[in-house]
């Protein structure tokens, strides 16, 4: 009994793992080419010390400590992330599932057979009761990997989990942008009511100004309509300003998605230097496209799809199976694991594929359009990534102009102002002339304010598309980085 479980087991094991995926017919895999020009149709500024923003961790990146808080909360809370977390979690498991595939099962039972036989079917007149025990450590339909199909499904459950992955962390970069996207904007709102408070309390100054002169018949009527209307549609921009600064606080909430407290809000004058000052460098398109993780998922769903592919074409080739089995019988228990009580058994069985009704060639033709498919969209992956880099690049070249332009026309705008109050104090001009400077002021004092935000975005968004912190920041990441095979 002892030889034989011993040695004929474990050397059908080791004789079945040494046959099983011997051959794999999935297509190798190659990389598809870049379907995009050689350069972002726009001047990529940056200093060469900078570091490339895939190098680049978010923490680096935002310098503003609210910010960071509320980003680190994000991380921790928000639910589109915990939902991408739990869904490498799920794939990591049925990886695990397919990959088990691959060794044979061994399984140990034991029993006891009873029967009872009426005299007249003893053979010897008497009633008989016969007992027999049994234990058996055996393997049960284990598949000899001979073409790989195992194998490949297993490469394809993989590729699923390294693909899930990457997705995930593309969503919490997507994340880490869409927070700071959502408090700069909060930020910028904040300043822009800020500003209209003062314009409100400018114009209310102004109108007590023309009633005292209206009164002693200095000032029209005209005038003071005019007065009356400047301050009304600043208390109407006020109103809409709060009600605006009040959506940005529940968007960034929900973004979050937890409450935030009074140390997370920005305070008035944080958008403007909330992040990174230096430009950032964006190298080549192949060089940075292909490190942005939704490029990589796009790439990991193909190789999966190319796995698929020998799973399908094994499927034309016979199957072998192997079950074996051994153990010890014997009529009483306490004979069981005596010399002279084993037993063994070997059932192999090869199944060969005749007639399907063209079944196996509709799913390697499935698995083959599958893989098609997957090409176009890592092309396609790869063509909108380098949109998003070449619209930021050329958004980046002209906020600069725009926001020294802007600051210009404020400044202009500010002595025009003055020039206009002390002309009408003057009694040179009238009301109409200082109420168009303020109005003039107040436009270019906004302008300015979303020009900066601008600016912040722009960061942002490019921070986002040449993949920012992949390489840096990638959390949790315990998957595999090499083949199932």
């Amino acid at each position: 009994m002892r030889p034989t479980l011993n040695f004929f087991l474990p050397t059908l094991l080791a004789a079945s793992l040494a046959l099983s995926g011997c051959v794999s017919l999935a297509p190798a895999h190659e990389r598809p080419a870049a379907p995009v020009a050689a350069d972002w149709h726009a001047p990529a500024t940056g200093s060469a010390e900078v570091r490339p923003a895939a190098d680049l961790g978010w923490r680096e990146f935002v310098t503003d400590e609210r910010l960071r808080s509320v980003i680190e909360l994000a991380l921790a809370q928000n639910r589109d992330l915990r939902v991408a977390l739990l869904n490498v979690q799920r794939a990591q498991a049925q990886y695990g599932v397919q990959q088990a595939d691959q060794w044979p099962g061994v399984s140990a039972s034991g029993g006891q057979t009873a029967q009872r036989l009426p005299g007249s079917l003893s053979g010897t007149g008497q009633r008989a009761i016969s007992r027999q025990y049994t234990a058996t450590l055996g393997v049960s339909a284990f598949e000899l990997d001979l073409f790989g199909r195992v194998k490949n499904l297993t490469e394809a459950a993989l590729q699923q989990y390294l693909a899930t992955e990457d997705g995930r962390r593309s969503t919490q970069i997507s994340l880490v942008a869409q927070v700071a996207g959502s408090w700069l904007t909060l930020a910028a709102d904040q300043e822009r009511l800020q500003l209209t408070e003062q314009t409100v309390k400018a114009r209310e100054d102004g109108l007590r100004l023309t009633q005292r002169l209206q009164a002693g018949g200095i000032s029209s009527t005209l005038d003071l309509r005019q007065a009356e209307i400047a301050v009304e549609q600043a208390r109407a921009d006020l109103a809409s300003l709060t009600q605006q600064v009040a959506t940005d606080r529940n968007a960034l909430e929900l973004l979050v998605g937890a409450p935030l407290q009074a140390g997370h809000w920005p305070v008035t004058g944080s958008a403007d230097a909330a992040t990174l000052t230096a430009a950032l460098p964006a190298g080549l398109p192949s060089e940075v496209l292909l490190q942005r993780p939704d490029v990589q998922q796009a790439e990991r769903t193909l190789q999966g799809a190319e796995a698929q592919i020998g799973a399908a074409r094994a499927a034309f080739f016979p199957r072998i199976s192997l079950t074996a089995g051994a153990g010890s019988a014997s009529p009483a228990l306490d004979g069981l694991f005596r010399n002279g009580s084993g037993t063994w058994s070997f059932m192999p069985q090869i199944s060969l594929p005749i007639f399907d009704a063209g079944r196996n060639r509709a799913q390697l033709k499935t698995a083959q359009v599958d893989r098609d498919i997957a090409v176009a969209q890592y092309e396609k992956a790869i063509q909108s990534a380098f949109r998003e880099v070449a619209d930021a690049l050329a958004e980046r070249t002209t906020l600069g102009q725009q926001q020294q332009a802007q600051q210009r026309l404020v400044a202009q705008t500010t002595d025009a102002l003055k020039l206009s109050e002390a002309r009408f104090r003057a009694g040179v001009d009238d009301r109409l002339a200082t109420l168009d400077a303020q109005r003039s002021l107040y436009a270019a004092q906004q302008a300015l304010v979303q020009v900066q935000l601008a600016q912040q975005l722009n960061r942002v968004t490019l921070y986002k598309a040449l993949g920012g912190g992949a390489l840096a920041d990638t959390g949790a990441d315990t998957a595999p980085r090499q083949s199932a095979g």
